[in-house]
């Protein structure tokens, strides 16, 4: 897999088509949370079908797309930039954090 090239891309419920290449997918699993290692296709609909968004506090162009799986939520950071926006983190938690809410799934 190209360190530089598009690994995979999904638009969100807020038309933001997000992405991340292979060599930061690959930091994600081996450096940052390598429990989402094989997880690409959780992500993916994550971002595509979320039980809901919220906005960080702390970064207006930062989005959390939470989805609910067992008893925990997958959870998707992503930065929004020009329409579109990239992975920050994706990371498997039983927390949600806080900040406004700006999608639910209905």
């Amino acid at each position: 897999m190209s360190s530089k090239e598009i690994y995979f891309e999904a638009e969100t419920p807020l038309k933001k088509k997000i992405r991340t290449t292979g060599g930061y997918w690959e930091f994600i699993v081996k450096v940052k949370h390598p429990i989402m290692r094989d997880k690409e296709e959780e992500v993916i609909q994550t971002l595509k079908e979320p039980d809901f968004i919220r906005q960080s506090r702390k970064d207006p162009n930062v989005y959390l797309y939470y989805r609910e799986v067992g008893d925990k939520f997958i959870c998707v950071v992503c930065r929004h930039l020009n329409g579109d926006g990239f992975i920050i983190t994706t990371y498997i938690t039983d927390r949600v954090k806080e900040g406004e809410e700006v999608w639910r799934r209905s």
